[in-house]
């Protein structure tokens, strides 16, 4: 399939709205596929960092399955069910529940969380080919504007 090329003028027109969506979902499903040959899901790897308090947790406290959707709700996918990623990593051992259905990050799960983390470099490497940094903090720049002019919020 042939890729349409624009001019600069042309790309100045074009709605950034539509282009911002469009690199979204080629970038997950690149991630996504990446993280899959390696034998694990972007959610699984989300859980394993959410419960850790060498990551994102604040305190290494395990989690209901409710209290992580919201932990994840702004990166979190319709499609991600979270209870069957959950499922998955008790299996291995990289989680245990307890009786109050809260999820824990078990040593081998964290053993596991930065094995996975190891892999993160080298999808950034293959996405970021041929941009330099100067260009991607552009861009980045530029994004968050729009997000503010929007009426967004840029965290």
């Amino acid at each position: 399939m042939a890729t349409q090329q624009f001019s600069d003028v042309e790309l100045a027109g074009q709605p950034a709205a539509y282009w911002t969506g469009v690199a979204y979902e080629a970038l997950i499903a690149y991630t996504r596929a990446q993280q899959a040959t390696k034998g694990y899901t972007q959610p699984q790897f989300w859980l394993l960092r959410n419960l850790s308090e060498n990551d994102i947790s604040p305190d290494g406290e395990g989690m209901t399955l409710p209290e992580l959707r919201a932990a994840m709700a702004s990166y979190i996918r319709r499609e991600d069910d979270l209870a069957a990623e959950a499922e998955v990593l008790l299996e291995r051992g990289w989680l245990t529940r307890d009786a109050e259905d809260r999820l824990w990050l078990t040593e081998e799960g964290e053993r596991a969380r930065v094995d996975l983390a190891r892999n993160a470099p080298a999808i950034r490497a293959a996405l970021h080919e041929g941009i330099d940094d100067a260009d991607y903090v552009t861009t980045l720049k530029v994004l968050q504007q729009l997000i503010r002019n929007a009426g967004g919020t840029v965290a």
